[in-house]
């Protein structure tokens, strides 16, 4: 008989204030107590979430590594609510908010704001080096207040693998353990028309958006649950076609920005198809089963609104996320170990699926050629 309690790795996506929906997945997943987090990877948004939930667990955890107490997990959520409050306080000094008839129907799209247009049109005139020299950063600030970073570093706490762009090579830099810093997740959200790149280690970061959002082989290549739940913000399909201009734009930004996780669900759909034909030996090649919570459900707001931080805005997408993770796990907890609940194929790649060659030999080049490494650690077994 398999054991009640499942043990799962998360990833995070980022998309600014948007990341109040996964606040409340999170929230969801600390609640129930069959639950057990490994690990867990972010980008942006997603990183602040991780590190947060993996701090307070770290100060907090009585048990050993991989078990959470009561109290870890009290805390994580209180940490997580009080990271988003700060955030909200900031809204006083956001230009981008709702009209105040789009607040009383409940309209989130903050597109035809005036102070919306004034502050695209400035990004776009001005860098953040001319009209923020000093290199004023609030996200290094909350991260300092709401974070302990020596706790990350502990087996007491969830690993945590935070995603981001090296300016240079545009190649992903993945931080975790005792490289964890302030300045490493705040390069993790570093959106680069709007503030400096940041500074990690005698190099420069941009958003670890542009080449892992959220970086899935950490959580394949260094955690032993076989389980990824994956967090979306940004929607793979829209089916309308965007004719304006804040169309087209919002839309090249969520193509970009999930680019680099088709590429790894690709290589992830090729692997499960290899051991699945016997071209692989499954004990040394992981199987990873995927499952996503949102995506769709964020899809009616909009690029834009990821800049909005007023306290209402904030609350709805905690309360759509809190909903969206219990609604998950209630339906889908039985399978969590047992088989992935997204089919890759058909949700991420139509044609860009890579073609299986008739030797296993040549199965084995391809993968060897996507990462598939045999000193990489196996799957768990079944419980």
């Amino acid at each position: 008989m398999r054991s009640e309690t499942r043990r799962i790795t998360l990833a995070l996506q980022g998309g600014g204030s948007h990341g109040a929906f996964t606040w409340g997945v999170l929230q969801a997943v600390l609640e129930d107590e069959r639950v057990e987090i490994e690990g867990i990877s972010g980008t942006s948004a997603g990183a602040m979430n991780a590190v947060v939930l993996a701090s307070a667990i770290g100060q907090h955890n009585s048990r050993g590594a991989g078990s959470y107490c009561a109290k870890a997990r009290s805390a994580a959520i209180e940490a997580l609510a009080q990271f988003w409050r700060s955030i909200s306080a900031y809204s006083s000094l956001n230009p981008v908010k709702r009209a105040p008839m789009d607040s009383l129907f409940g309209l989130w799209g903050v597109r035809d704001n005036p102070a919306q247009f004034w502050a695209e049109t400035f990004a776009k005139t001005f860098s953040p080096y001319q009209f923020n020299p000093l290199d004023i950063n609030p996200v290094r600030e909350l991260l300092k207040q709401h974070v302990n970073f020596d706790a990350l570093a502990t087996p007491l706490a969830p690993k945590v693998f935070v995603a981001a762009t090296r300016v240079r090579t545009g190649k992903a830099e993945i931080f975790s353990g005792k490289r964890l810093c302030p300045e490493a997740v705040a390069a993790s959200a570093c959106l680069p028309m709007l503030f400096q790149a940041v500074e990690v280690e005698d190099d420069w970061f941009w958003d670890g958006g542009f080449a892992g959002n959220p970086a899935l082989h950490p959580l394949i290549y260094e955690c032993k649950s076989a389980d990824i739940v994956l967090v979306q913000i940004n929607p793979v399909i829209r089916e309308d076609l965007p004719t304006n201009s804040r169309d087209i734009l919002d839309r090249m930004n969520e193509i970009t920005f999930n680019a680099s996780l088709l590429a790894e669900m690709r290589a992830i759909d090729f692997v499960a198809r290899l051991l699945k034909d016997g071209k692989l030996d499954p004990a040394r090649y992981k199987h990873v089963l995927m499952h996503r919570i949102g995506g769709d459900e964020l899809a009616k707001y909009g690029a834009a609104s990821k800049l909005a931080t007023d306290s209402g805005f904030i609350t709805e997408l905690h309360a759509l996320g809190l909903e969206s993770g219990r609604d998950w796990l209630k339906r889908n907890f039985e399978a969590l170990g047992d088989h992935a609940t997204v089919n890759i194929a058909r949700d991420y790649l139509d044609d860009l699926r890579i073609p299986l060659r008739s030797s296993s030999s040549a199965g084995r080049a391809n993968t060897d050629q996507i990462g598939g490494q045999d000193s990489r650690p196996h799957p768990e077994k079944k419980r």
